[in-house]
């Protein structure tokens, strides 16, 4: 790690990554509400007034992603793509 530089940022878009590339709803709020953390702690070490609210805002919507419901978020299957999958397996 390279002096000046702030960890958190690092982190919080590595945990919107891992967000993002969740495979069940748990994992998806779990990994946003992390990313909603670590912006808020590189919030806290930023010293520039710009890059602060920069990152309180990407905590903000951190935050709203974890609370969407998993399916408005595309990554969960619908029934029907579920069941046309499976019956194209059984034939």
């Amino acid at each position: 790690m390279s002096f000046g530089r702030n960890p958190h940022v690092a982190k919080a878009e590595a945990a919107e990554q891992k967000a993002q590339n969740a495979k069940d709803g748990s994992a998806h709020e779990q990994a946003w509400r992390d990313a909603a953390r670590q912006w808020d702690r590189a919030a806290e070490r930023e010293t520039q007034d710009a890059r602060r609210q920069e990152y309180t805002d990407k905590a903000t919507a951190a935050r709203a992603n974890a609370d969407a419901p998993w399916e408005e978020n595309g990554a969960a299957p619908t029934v029907a793509t579920l069941k046309s999958k499976i019956s194209s397996l059984l034939n």
